[in-house]
């Protein structure tokens, strides 16, 4: 591997040189043939007339083209103009003067001409360049957390700047990736080499410039592109934008991270604090009725027998609530098991409605599954869980002694559960947020008890039986909240 930053192709660039050398003296004889058999003009309009079409050439080519077409024209002008014509002698010496200012003039402003081109050129290029970092730093703006940052950046690059071929060797990951069309082969095998040394680097056999990635003096990749007229500190200034890029990912990523945790702890410090109030309620009726046993040994067995199904039933209850803590805990750790198999709408929604207990005494709670309502998908027990959990919802919600309707409607392949209540409804600014973990409507927040758990855990139980849940306006007041979920295939009630 040599230390070049980008080489040219010698015999291709001799061959155009000369191609292009031979058009311009053939154009000095066609300005000689014009002004000598076609039109007759002094020897001072012919030297201007030289000069014009010098020019020409330096500003279309190049400085070398012109001194061809310079030297060529002082020939020309000596032999067929100045005196002895058909001759290379001047008769002269002012001629002498004459002949060698205009060789001289030819040339200095053939020099100046190509400069001046030369400039321009870069400045068209140095501006075409700043537009393509310009675009690529706007796209670092744009990269996707969920998605590879170094491949990311890769695409960019191949799009941006019309490479087909673009490597990024992230240090840290210790990985190449690729960008563009086309994949290298052996360009891999430099980047590594590269990012160690910390210096840049031309690859003969894959054509790639390849560059360190460095961040506050430490070397963290390498960037590999193949071959394209991209100017030198262009190429330093891309390098330096990935750096900033993988940079800005890492810092992304780490916060997100930082985020998790905090969130992490606020929902174990939030379920700690919905668990505790559960479990309160029951343990306190099983207390009671054990007291009420125990200071009253000659009860009769009735009142007994009563005393003993409140602690069943609160028992029952308890046992409930330390499975769906269990279950909530799974769910927000991702590792939510199905175990899927036909359910009975019915007989779900039954008792989902007998597990409320004494909390819908005073409330109408009608179930109306349609005959014919295929089964659903689904795991009985976590479906029952998100039925629970948007019948509080309404329960909470809507006024003392309002009906809370539960029903069932068929779609093509799916189930829908919708459960319907008369309180206030969601807004349409909460409607996208009412299903985030601790999300509670700032008009209700004080008002109600409760974690902002119990519509997210709905949507995380759905979600992973490949179901929908959403909310909507119930008309003449309230709101609609549904569940789609996959029918059972060949099986209905």
């Amino acid at each position: 591997m040599k230390q070049l930053a980008h080489p040219i192709p010698l015999r291709n660039t001799v061959f155009w040189v000369t191609t292009r050398a031979a058009v311009s003296v053939l154009a000095v004889g066609a300005v000689t043939l014009l002004c000598n058999r076609v039109i007759q003009v002094n020897a001072t309009t012919v030297g201007f007339i030289y000069l014009v079409a010098i020019l020409v050439v330096a500003t279309v080519w190049g400085f070398i083209e012109s001194v061809a077409a310079s030297v060529v024209a002082m020939l020309c002008f000596n032999y067929f103009f100045l005196p002895p014509v058909g001759q290379f002698t001047i008769a002269d010496p002012q001629n002498w003067v004459a002949l060698f200012a205009f060789l001289a003039t030819s040339l200095v402003a053939s020099r100046l001409s190509t400069i001046t081109k030369r400039q321009a050129e870069e400045a068209i290029h140095r501006e075409q360049d700043i537009e393509k970092l310009y675009s690529f730093s706007r796209a670092i703006l744009l990269i996707d957390a969920a998605q590879s940052a170094p491949a990311q950046l890769a695409r960019q690059i191949s799009q941006v700047f019309d490479s087909p071929s673009v490597a990024i060797y992230d240090a840290q990951q210790d990985q190449v990736f690729w960008g563009g069309p086309a994949e290298t082969p052996g360009v891999q095998d430099a980047l590594k080499p590269v990012a160690l040394r910390g210096t840049r680097a031309w690859d003969e056999a894959t054509r790639h410039n390849i560059l360190p990635v460095n961040l506050g003096g430490k070397s963290i990749g390498a960037l590999a592109i193949s071959e394209s007229p991209i100017a030198e500190a262009a190429l330093e200034s891309l390098a330096n934008l990935v750096a900033i890029g993988l940079e800005r990912a890492r810092s992304a990523e780490a916060a997100s991270r930082a985020e998790v945790s905090r969130q992490s702890e606020e929902l174990k410090s939030t379920l700690l604090d919905a668990i505790a109030h559960e479990f309160k309620t029951p343990l306190t009726s099983i207390k009671a009725a054990a007291s009420g046993l125990r200071s009253h040994p000659g009860a009769s067995l009735e009142e007994r027998a009563e005393l003993l199904l409140v602690v069943e039933e609160e028992s029952d209850r308890l046992s409930r609530l330390v499975t769906e803590a269990i279950q909530m805990a799974r769910i927000e750790a991702g590792n939510i098991r199905l175990n899927l198999g036909p359910v009975r709408l019915e007989r779900v929604a039954e008792g989902a409605v007998h597990d409320l207990g004494d909390r819908i005494s005073d409330r109408q709670v009608s179930v109306v599954i349609p005959s014919g309502t295929p089964e659903a998908l689904a795991d009985g027990q976590l479906l029952g869980l998100v039925i629970r959990h948007l019948l509080d919802n309404a329960l909470k919600y809507s006024p003392p002694g309002t009906p809370i309707e539960l029903t069932a409607e068929t779609k093509p392949e799916h189930v829908i559960v919708k459960v319907s209540d008369r309180g206030p409804g969601v807004s349409d600014k909460d409607r996208k947020r009412v299903f985030e973990k601790f999300f509670r409507a700032r008009n209700h927040k004080d008002k109600m008890p409760g974690s902002g758990m119990g519509l997210a855990i709905a949507r995380e139980v759905v979600q992973a039986h490949k179901g929908e849940i959403w909310v909507e306006a119930r008309p003449g007041g309230g709101a609609v909240f549904s569940i789609s979920l996959p029918v059972a295939e060949g099986v209905s009630a």
